[in-house]
């Protein structure tokens, strides 16, 4: 199976449900809101004036969402087409809906709002196995932009993962974000590569710059663990930098289950799969937690998950014709002129008076599909 799939877009390989975790990509994409509080953090500071503050906890809001990887060596489900996820979490001020919009290429679309700010984005990850290695390229932008107007967008780095075939598997992010502001400030990010002489893998350095490209703050920490800022032009590099008094924490990552399972899961990631009767009834029947395979295999049920994830696959070839006679994704649509895509709203009103007429059951037989 290796042999014949090197070289290859992995988004287009049918793999055997072993290599997946009880999550789908769509799952994953809110994963990343896990530490939301920066958000409501960079606004509350916006709203007191500090506009370097605001910057900063949205550059530690960037780089947590690559926290809850370290030691996920699994893969999320691949969505269907029109596959969707909702959350809503009212404790953490957070609506947050996401819809595979494309198939080929693989596109995930996603919006949030929170607490004085809305979040929205879209990923195309181009992947490509190397027999040793996973290399995972996401394109696409993603934005948050507060009540008061203040806009920031980035894109992520690189992903890739290691010793697929001999040694212990492990995940690496390099590459380098940049965090683009539309008034003062905007921010560098350097992800380190991992090498086989690094003692101290997983750094992050970063830079605040003012718009006459002075340097008016520094990052430095790991996406694993924790970062810090320091005020001015602090040229050092040193991760942590504990010795020096003018070093500020800014994130620090939650502790990791002492329970821990095989697919080495968060505690935010283990609620996210949850389906209680009540939710039941209110979600459309796209949702990720509907989906058979996944759940048979978060129940331990093998067998079945195969042959679930085999019918829906199939299915899924059918998806791909839909697309090219016109489909259109039913919460998102494209902004004229762009290629990203845009929450076109609605999603929370039909959860309401829970009538998803316009839903299609896609993890049904094929022949039910209209």
């Amino acid at each position: 199976m290796i042999k014949d799939n090197i070289g290859k877009d992995l988004t287009k390989v049918c793999l055997p449900v072993f290599f997946n975790e009880p999550l789908s990509s769509l799952q994953r994409c809110f994963e990343e809101f896990e530490y939301s509080y920066l958000l409501d953090q960079a606004y509350e500071w916006g709203k007191t004036g500090n506009s370097i503050m605001r910057i900063l906890s949205v550059a530690a809001f960037a780089v947590s969402g690559y926290a809850s990887t370290d030691g996920r060596m699994f893969k999320p489900f691949n969505p269907l087409l029109g596959e969707t996820y909702e959350a809503d979490y009212p404790d953490k001020g957070l609506h947050f809906i996401s819809e595979k919009v494309s198939h080929h290429p693989m596109i995930l679309a996603c919006h949030c709002q929170g607490r004085g700010w809305k979040f929205w984005g879209d990923t195309n990850l181009k992947s490509k196995f190397w027999g040793r290695s996973i290399q995972l390229d996401p394109v696409g932008a993603l934005t948050v932009e507060f009540d008061d107007g203040e806009v920031f967008q980035w894109g992520k780095v690189t992903t890739s993962i290691y010793n697929i075939i001999i040694g212990k598997l492990y995940c690496d992010h390099y590459g380098t974000m940049y965090i683009r502001g539309n008034r003062d400030y905007s921010c560098k990010l350097k992800f380190k590569e991992q090498s086989i002489v690094e003692r101290n893998p997983h750094q992050v350095h970063g830079v605040i710059h003012d718009k006459s490209g002075k340097r008016v703050a520094t990052i430095n920490g790991k996406w694993d663990e924790s970062l810090h800022y320091s005020m001015g032009d602090n040229p050092s590099d040193d991760v942590g930098q504990d010795s020096d008094s003018k070093s500020h924490l800014i994130w620090k990552r939650t502790k990791p289950s002492d329970f821990q399972t095989k697919y080495n899961l968060t505690h935010f990631a283990i609620t996210l799969n949850e389906l209680s009767p009540d939710l039941k009834k209110k979600l459309p029947p796209t949702d990720s937690r509907l989906r058979p395979d996944q759940r048979f295999l978060e129940n331990g049920e093998y067998e079945m998950a195969d042959s679930e994830k085999l019918r829906l696959e199939q299915r899924q070839r059918e998806a791909s014709k839909m697309q090219e006679r016109g489909w259109q994704p039913r919460w998102f649509a494209k902004q004229k002129g762009s290629d990203t895509y845009k929450y076109k709203g609605g999603y929370w009103e039909a959860r309401q008076t829970g009538k998803w007429n316009s839903c299609p059951h896609i993890f049904g037989e094929i022949s039910q599909h209209t």
